[in-house]
């Protein structure tokens, strides 16, 4: 057996597992608290000098708001100050998942305060200064839009994709996009060279079209330019109709293309672009769960807002004064159905529950692919976006050591951290 490997090639990486929008988000999390500690006081000041207890109650009630606010900015910014802190085995990354987990559990309470104020009031009903509930219901709600607005842009940061038209199928290429394929007329024939990566690292596949020769792989090779004009070259193998480059294509997937043949060089461009492999667009969860709880938040505290306007109305125009306590259940059981979610994404993270079968099912495949079998797998959540990986593999191959799975993983997104456990297969290899 070989001794375990972390693929990180170079000693002294980092472990700064941390969301990419993490600064952005953490900045927009410190303008919410601003907003809501500026109205909080504003309520507050403004409710006892006009003699108002019910603005003085909203305003306490917006310091609630912005003490929940604080618990998502103040985790951004340890998780910022101590992203290279040894003492957190795997960084920081996960610690906007605890916070979020805390938040849901605080929403969780809210809903069940708003419910039981619900059910007491229609017990025993109260009188409602209508002239003042429903300009500070208003006011509550325009507060709650701009936080919702000042929060939502990094809501949907994942590696999301699209197919694009005209996709093309055989035997070979189950999942090719016509943005990837690149037809190419030849002196004997049209060839078409695509970049494959359905479940398996990004290679080049070089067709013929229906009627074209097959090319022998020794006279094929491609050359790609970079934008800072770093080269590359690939050579090519025979495979079941087609030829497959012998090594991956490293990200990003946008440069210039020479492809030489018998008949000499053709020139191609590829650019990076959107694209889905099926559910292996999930594959790499890069949702914030802690600003996630922040948005939640507002939007719980915007939806209350709209309802318990429609209550007001309704019950100050029909005298339905049953209505503003309905309109607490129905929100305290939003509240509760989004903080129920919460809590089961965060802690399925916070307990290391596997993430996602796409990606352990795209390792396995490139590990057969290599002609090795998986014995042992882990894939868990390190941070927004990134996971890591504790792969055993066992192989027949005496020069594959643990650097030629990290090549061969490393190009799946999202796998930031990977650990290699090598074991020869003597018996084969006789």
């Amino acid at each position: 057996m070989r001794s375990i490997y972390d693929t990180a090639v170079k000693f002294g990486h980092d472990h700064d597992f941390r969301g990419e929008g993490h600064q952005r988000n953490e900045r927009r999390t410190w303008a919410v608290i601003a907003l809501c500690s500026t109205m909080m006081v504003v309520e507050i000041v403004g409710g006892s000098l006009y003699g108002s207890l019910a603005v003085v109650a909203d305003g306490l009630h917006m310091s609630t708001h912005a003490s929940a606010m604080l618990i998502a900015a103040l985790a951004y910014m340890f998780a910022r100050r101590h992203a290279n802190d040894r003492r957190f085995v795997f960084g920081t990354g996960k610690l906007g998942d605890l916070a979020g987990f805390t938040s849901a559990i605080i929403l969780a309470m809210i809903a069940l305060l708003i419910g039981y104020e619900a059910i007491m009031r229609f017990l025993a009903p109260v009188p409602i200064h209508f002239a003042e509930a429903i300009p500070i219901a208003g006011v509550g709600l325009i507060v709650n839009v701009v936080s919702a607005w000042l929060l939502s842009d990094g809501q949907h940061h994942g590696h999301s994709h699209e197919h694009g038209a005209g996709r093309h199928h055989d035997a070979h290429r189950p999942h090719e996009h016509a943005e990837e394929v690149r037809r190419i007329r030849t002196a004997a024939g049209v060839v078409r060279l695509s970049i494959f990566e359905q479940g398996v690292p990004p290679v080049f596949r070089l067709h013929a079209e229906e009627g074209g020769a097959p090319l022998p792989a020794a006279t094929v090779t491609a050359s790609i330019v970079r934008p800072d004009r770093r080269r590359e070259l690939f050579e090519f193998a025979e495979r079941s109709g087609f030829l497959e480059s012998t090594r991956t294509i490293p990200e990003p997937h946008a440069f210039d293309l020479i492809l030489t043949l018998p008949d000499g060089e053709h020139r191609a461009s590829f650019a990076e672009h959107e694209h889905e492999h099926g559910d292996a667009a999930h594959a790499v969860d890069s949702r914030d769960h802690n600003l996630r709880a922040a948005y939640i938040h507002v939007i719980g505290d915007a939806a209350i807002s709209v309802l318990a306007i429609v209550g007001l109305l309704l019950a100050r125009t029909f005298g339905w004064l049953w209505m503003d306590p309905l309109a607490g259940i129905v929100g305290a059981c939003v509240i509760a159905n989004w903080s129920f979610g919460l809590i089961r994404d965060t802690g399925a993270i916070l307990l290391d529950i596997s993430p996602s079968d796409t990606i352990e099912s795209r390792v396995r495949t490139a590990v057969a692919t290599a002609g090795d079998q998986l014995v042992d797998l882990h894939v868990w959540r390190l941070g927004p976006g990134h996971y890591g990986a504790v792969v055993s593999v066992v192989t027949s191959v005496a020069e594959r050591g643990p650097a030629f799975y990290h090549a061969l993983l490393r190009q799946f997104n999202g796998l930031s951290h990977i650990t290699v456990e090598v074991h020869q297969d003597d018996l084969a290899a006789v």
